[in-house]
């Protein structure tokens, strides 16, 4: 008779290893999402994004002002765009600081360009505000930044809310 001896088989086979990682992948694709809300921080960075691009684009606009010997309501020729100007900085409107800037949107509840906007003030006067929001943001009035055009002697506010984006 012939003696044998049976080996126990231990741990996984490679097909329940390979099906076990291919369920665990199934389920992290459809929980990632819930966990991670990665379309609130592009909104977010956009919206600093956008901020620093309105800051430079003030600076630059006053600079080009104060360099050409200007009024104080002349507008300057920045990259081949007139912008308007209140008090040497650019105005809070689309002729103004989105011009500057070279920011595209549209007033809400249109859905053209980058952003949607909210003009406050009617005209471009010192004090005056003009809201540039993040379209899908998930709560109105956040995910925005508020431009206040400069009064005399002052510079321009910007302020930036990257809540609930």
């Amino acid at each position: 008779m012939k003696n044998t001896t049976r080996t126990m088989q231990s741990g996984f086979t490679l097909i329940e290893l390979i099906m076990v990682i291919v369920i665990l992948g199934i389920l992290s694709a459809f929980a990632l999402p819930r966990f991670a809300d990665l379309g609130g921080e592009a909104r977010a960075a956009s919206i600093q994004a956008a901020a620093g691009s309105i800051r430079s684009a003030a600076n630059i606009a006053h600079a080009q002002a104060l360099a050409a010997n200007l009024a104080s309501g002349a507008s300057v020729d920045l990259e081949g765009q007139t912008v308007t100007m209140v008090n040497f900085y650019p105005t809070a409107d689309a002729a103004g600081i989105l011009e500057a800037a070279q920011i595209s949107g549209s007033v809400a509840p249109a859905t053209t360009g980058d952003y949607a906007l909210i003009d406050t003030d009617a005209g471009n006067a010192a004090g005056d505000e003009i809201i540039i929001q993040a379209r899908g943001a998930s709560t109105a009035g956040n995910c925005q930044i508020s431009y206040t055009a400069a009064a005399t002697n002052a510079t321009p506010q910007v302020v930036v809310d990257v809540s609930d984006c």
